[in-house]
């Protein structure tokens, strides 16, 4: 497999060699959306919260005589058949949406996902992405000098100067290899990779 390498004006130059078990995989939709649906719910936190019977803030007292009434009996005005009762079962703050996903199967998610983008010409390769200053316009105009407007960055190492120019950016995203998760890699438009970055992509999934 071999990825396009460009510019700094985005202009084609020569091709690199990448490893087929990275980069030439085919794409497996069932596993990709396996692994997608795993990430998202695996960063989803159990902090929602429904009150029971108990936690509803209601007289203890019955609302009137067991009989005699011609009315259906009640006991509390927090039973869940009633407005403004508790849930019968209530989703909890401690409640887990974690699912397991083993590594093999993660890898080879990643690896479907980075081969639909070589074979999309969505992902370019660059010698290195570095910024003399901490400054938003610099890495604006680089990007917008290379063509990318909805990019997500992946080098080796995030020195200061490129995390800090690009925190700004809305649709920029700048990551190592080991960051480099399925949704933000689904999610651009374009994916930016330095050389060292391919090549520890091709030692991860040798």
């Amino acid at each position: 497999m071999e990825l396009q390498v460009i510019n700094d004006q985005g202009q084609p130059t020569v091709k690199v060699a990448a490893s087929d078990a990275a980069f030439a995989r085919e794409y497996n939709e069932a596993l990709v959306h396996q692994v997608v649906t795993a990430y998202l719910a695996n960063a989803r936190q159990g902090t929602r919260a429904q009150k029971a019977r108990g936690d509803v803030n209601k007289s203890n007292k019955k609302p009137w005589r067991q009989k005699g009434t011609g009315r259906a009996r009640a006991g509390r005005a927090s039973s869940p058949l009633w407005r403004g009762g508790g849930k019968i079962f209530p989703n909890l703050p401690d409640e887990n949406f974690s699912q397991k996903i083993n590594r093999k199967m993660y890898r080879a998610g990643v690896s479907s996902i980075l081969s639909q983008l070589a074979r999309e010409d969505r992902l370019a390769v660059v010698e290195k992405i570095t910024l003399d200053a901490p400054k938003t316009k610099l890495l604006a105009r680089k990007l917008k000098d290379m063509g990318l407007d909805d990019v997500l960055i992946i080098t080796d190492t995030v020195d200061d100067n490129l995390r800090l120019s690009s925190r700004n950016l809305p649709n920029v995203e700048v990551v190592t290899v080991g960051h480099a998760d399925p949704v933000s890699l689904m999610q651009h438009a374009k994916v930016l990779m330095t050389k060292t970055a391919v090549a520890k992509f091709e030692e991860v999934f040798a």
